[in-house]
This record gives structure tokens, sequence and C-alpha cells, in this order.
């Protein structure tokens, strides 16, 4: 009887302690539209709760979440996309450097990059004028999604200079200037900043840390 009572009481203190588990893992990750997680984003979000009780990043990732994560294939690389709420993206940048390389532990090297969850709005058509006239914002525009995506790729880095140069197929080449103080900390990333962009936005661009930008 005691030995019964000692397997049911050990019964509910496990299920207790994956209840708790699973709420700790749904606070990290809070999808547009409710939907649920998959398994892959559940493995960041689990990584993100570790984090957030093993570490000095308890204080900043508390009151922190995630809206969704996915894993892309370059070659014979893999990276990790991790998109955050607008909202909370300056704090996740203030511990960005940290959270990225304590991240890329767990997931056996791959490279992690963090990026902000926008969305683009449609250039309005003559026949669709919003009837209360309301313009567009202009960060919602396609360009300017696109631009905050490669800042946010590049980071702790700041774009000192952009060029554009027109291919003979008519397609576009951006060359992407990046201050020469962080080279040593992103540069061994380049590759992966430019696959993940193109898959993202389907834009070539490359990466460069000119040493006087002004004359390049």
């Amino acid at each position: 009887m005691y030995e019964t009572a000692a397997a049911n009481f050990t019964l509910k203190a496990t299920l207790r302690a994956d209840d708790s588990t699973k709420m700790a893992i749904g606070s990290k990750i809070i999808k547009p539209g409710g939907t649920d997680p998959d398994e892959f984003e559940k493995s960041i979000a689990q990584a993100l709760v570790e984090l957030e009780a093993n570490s000095d990043l308890k204080p900043y990732l508390r009151d922190l979440h995630i809206t969704r994560a996915r894993e892309i294939e370059f070659g014979s690389k893999k990276a990790v996309i991790i998109y955050v709420p607008i909202p909370q993206q300056k704090v996740f940048q203030k511990i960005q450097i940290i959270l990225v390389r304590e991240l890329e532990k767990k997931f056996s090297g791959k490279h992690v990059v963090v990026i902000g969850e926008r969305k683009i709005l449609p250039k309005p058509t003559r026949k669709a004028r919003n009837p209360l006239k309301q313009k567009r914002p202009r960060s919602r525009t396609l360009t300017a999604v696109y631009d905050a995506i490669l800042e946010d790729l590049v980071f702790p880095a700041e774009i000192v200079g952009k060029r554009v140069r027109v291919k003979l197929d008519g397609s576009q080449l951006v060359k992407v200037h990046l201050d020469k103080n962080q080279q040593t900390t992103i540069e061994h990333k380049v590759d992966t900043f430019t696959s993940v962009y193109k898959k993202l936005t389907g834009r070539d661009v490359t990466f460069e840390f000119p040493d006087n930008y002004l004359n390049v």
C-alpha cells in the first residue's frame, strides 16, 4: 500500500513538473495568430527556458519571448533564424551577443541570427484604396522591411555604406559596407548572412569591411 501511494505521489509530481515545463516553454514562444509551435520552435523555446534558469541572462529573458523560428540549409551548413517581437527587440539586442553565443553552443555550432518580426503591407491600388485614406506606414513597405532585415542580420555591426550593382541579366547585387570595428566579431558569419538574406528576400548581397568607406 505504501509503495502504491509513493508511486502515485511520484507520478503526480512528475506530471506537475511536465506541466510546469510546458507552461515555461509556451511562455517563451508566442506565435502570430496563436498557432501552435512546431517541434523545432519548441526546442528553441526550451533552450531559452534553460538559459533563463541557469545563466546571468535571467533578468533579461524573464519577460522576453520569440514569435517563431526556423532552420535553413545552405550548402553543407545550417543556420537558425529566430524572430522576435519588434517592441522587445531593443532588449534582445542588449543581450544578443551573449544569447547568440549560448544558443550556438546548444545547437551544435549552427549560426544563429535574430530578426525582428515584421509584416510587409502591399502597396494600395486604386481599386483597393482604404476608405479612411490611411497611408501605408513606410516601415511596412517591402524596401523598408528588407533594409531592416539586413540591419538585424549584421547586428552588432553597423551598415556604413551600400551600393547596388545591376547585372547583365537585370538582377541586382547589393554590396553592403560594414563597420570595420566589428570585423573580427562577425566576419566568420558573412556567408551565413548572405544565404539567410537570399532565402528571406530572394536578393543577392555581399558584405565588405572597407578601411575607409567614404572613399570606396
